[in-house]
């Protein structure tokens, strides 16, 4: 194909059509959502700033958590804002080069968030079985070096869909059924070959999640191993205790990202579209949101943090 076709057949911009089938219930939809957007940024900022501010929390596991926090609130500020202009003002439109790197963003921090947990679940099997080394082992260097390998890690392997989806002709419109602008969603609309980009976003699935789900496993078969051979029922609860919060950010996050990768692929015609926006959606909103919660609720050391900003200067807490 000659350059100046090529050109011609890339399209100025695209249209999303937010969720296909419920344009009329637009508005009701996007309230929940602005509810939840809301309550992430207010949650994650608020955590990352205790986090910084509170001395007690200058330790690897709240540094992990800050990090998870960050990269959270960035996830669902990429796409949320501009969904709910598209509920809210029918504006709909989105260049193609600002589709492309919305798309950059939005599969460079899932898989940035789920390197994280990873992460996270490697510090909590340093903490329970080796207690006398764990900020011998995990300083702030390694931390950092972890974040960063984390980080690009996650921009090597997602670049290349920037790459593959701009070589792809658009010769059957403009209009992409979702609320932003996602891998495949965008290749659908291609009427090129998009089999490369379907078989590259597989393996980079397989390879990010796979790799880090086993590492996760991994890291809490050892810790189990750990915790029940303790002696003491009560040095079993605490040391399973410290766990509990990441259990819940593993569900809150895997959960829907499988229900979006398989529905997606093997489900397409059994499961009404509407439902799968909705629940990519969530995917990417639903672990902001409920993170700082369940940290919040399940973290002593979160709690008191909390309280000591809210009420230090009344009750004299120092």
């Amino acid at each position: 194909m000659s350059g100046a076709n090529s050109s011609s057949l890339t399209p100025e911009f695209f249209i999303l059509n937010g969720v296909p089938g419920l344009e009329a219930a637009h508005v009701w939809i996007s309230l929940p959502f602005c509810f939840m957007y809301m309550i992430a940024v207010v949650g994650n900022c608020g955590l990352i700033y205790l986090i910084g501010h509170e001395e007690a929390l200058h330790r690897p596991m709240y540094y992990f958590l800050a990090l998870l926090s960050f990269t959270d609130v960035t996830l669902c500020t990429t796409t949320v804002p501009n969904m709910l202009c598209i509920f809210w003002f029918n504006f709909k439109e989105i260049g193609f080069n600002s589709c492309l790197v919305q798309m950059f963003f939005v599969h460079m921090l899932t898989g940035m968030e789920s390197g994280v947990l990873m992460l996270m679940a490697l510090d909590r099997y340093v903490a329970i079985c080796y207690p006398l080394r764990y900020t011998t082992i995990l300083t702030n260097p390694v931390i950092a070096k972890a974040g960063l390998a984390t980080f690009l890690r996650s921009v090597m392997l997602i670049f290349p869909f920037t790459v593959l989806t701009k070589r792809l002709p658009y010769c059957r419109g403009t209009l992409i059924p979702h609320t932003y602008c996602d891998h495949m969603s965008v290749a659908k609309v291609s009427c090129g070959n998009a089999k490369v980009n379907a078989i590259y976003g597989l393996m980079v699935a397989l390879l990010i999640g796979l790799f880090d789900i086993c590492c996760i496993s991994v890291s809490y078969t050892m810790i189990l191993r750990a915790v029940v051979s303790l002696s003491s029922s009560d040095a079993r609860h605490k040391a399973f205790s410290t766990c509990t919060s990441h259990i819940c950010a593993i569900v809150i996050t895997y959960v829907p990202a499988f229900f979006t990768f398989f529905t997606h692929r093997f489900g397409g015609h059994t499961i009404p579209h509407h439902i799968h926006i909705i629940v990519a959606n969530l995917y990417l909103l639903l672990p902001p949101t409920m993170n700082p919660i369940v940290y919040g609720v399940k973290t002593k050391q979160i709690r008191e943090s909390v309280i000591k900003f809210l009420l230090g200067d009344k009750m004299g807490i120092t």
